[in-house]
């Protein structure tokens, strides 16, 4: 069971084979899963920090920032693997993509968050 309790789909099967021995499926997905781990190490980094009782602003939001951009990457390569399928409600890949729009404008965009990296660790003048 899926742990929204509905029945997980079986393996896409294509020309014979799990659609995931495919490079061309593979990579992406890969890729997603580094960028997501990735993030993940950031997150780490910043808590931390907080917990030491140490600077950690810019630290959370690159993990905030990091964290936003591989949720939609991840989300994206899901929803591309799976096509139009992805948009049918049985799957959850589109609430997930929808969701993972929302972290690029909130609570924060990511724009602001450069921004403040751009001052804060780059010592840039103010941009806006």
């Amino acid at each position: 069971m899926h742990r929204t309790g509905k029945t997980r789909p079986k393996p896409r099967i294509v020309f014979g084979k799990p659609i995931g021995q495919y490079q061309a499926i593979a990579h992406p997905l890969a890729d997603a899963y580094i960028k997501l781990e990735a993030a993940d190490l950031m997150r780490y980094r910043a808590a931390w920090l907080y917990y030491n009782n140490k600077p950690c602003g810019a630290e959370a939001n690159m993990a905030k920032y990091l964290a936003a951009e591989a949720c939609m990457h991840a989300c994206d390569r899901a929803l591309q693997t799976h096509g139009g399928y992805g948009f049918s409600v049985e799957m959850d890949i589109e609430r997930y993509w929808r969701e993972a729009r929302l972290h690029l404008l909130a609570p924060i965009s990511q724009e602001m968050i450069l921004n403040h990296i751009a001052q804060d660790r780059l010592n840039l003048p103010k941009s806006y």
